[in-house]
């Protein structure tokens, strides 16, 4: 397709008519003048470009930090790019450290209430109400 309307583009990138106009209105997206009362046609360009964002957006990345990549040279701004990533890898890191202890905070309290007394409160409760009582003192 060398020109394309709003829904063939966003088909084409499997999003919605709503995510390429959100995108225009934050500049990720360029909008296309409009001939003479006509259709707006979208390029490959734009195309390729809207699909950059996707992939930027499934690897974690905002939506600033994607306009941020956007705005790099692909040829000349390697150093940047590679910076930029490198910062998203130690935030990413950094949240999976975070899930890790939630998920052993968690699978705590889930065998707390398996094997707990059915006399006591039920300690994934009693946690989130009292969190500053140990659970493991039910």
């Amino acid at each position: 397709m060398s020109s394309m309307t709003i829904s063939q583009l966003a088909k084409a990138a499997d999003v919605g008519v709503e995510t390429v106009r959100y995108y225009q209105r934050r500049g990720l997206l360029p909008t296309p003048a409009l001939p003479g009362g006509s259709i707006r046609r979208y390029d490959q360009n734009v195309l390729s470009r809207l699909r950059f964002v996707k992939r930027a957006q499934a690897l974690g990345f905002s939506l600033d930090e994607i306009a941020e990549l956007l705005d790099l040279d692909e040829h000349e701004d390697r150093t940047l790019a590679r910076q930029i990533a490198s910062e998203k890898l130690i935030r990413i890191e950094a949240q999976i450290e975070q899930l890790q202890s939630m998920k052993q905070a968690l699978a705590e309290l889930v065998i707390c209430c398996a094997h707990g007394s059915e006399a006591q409160p039920c300690p994934i409760l009693h946690t989130l109400a009292h969190p500053d009582e140990p659970a493991d003192q039910l």
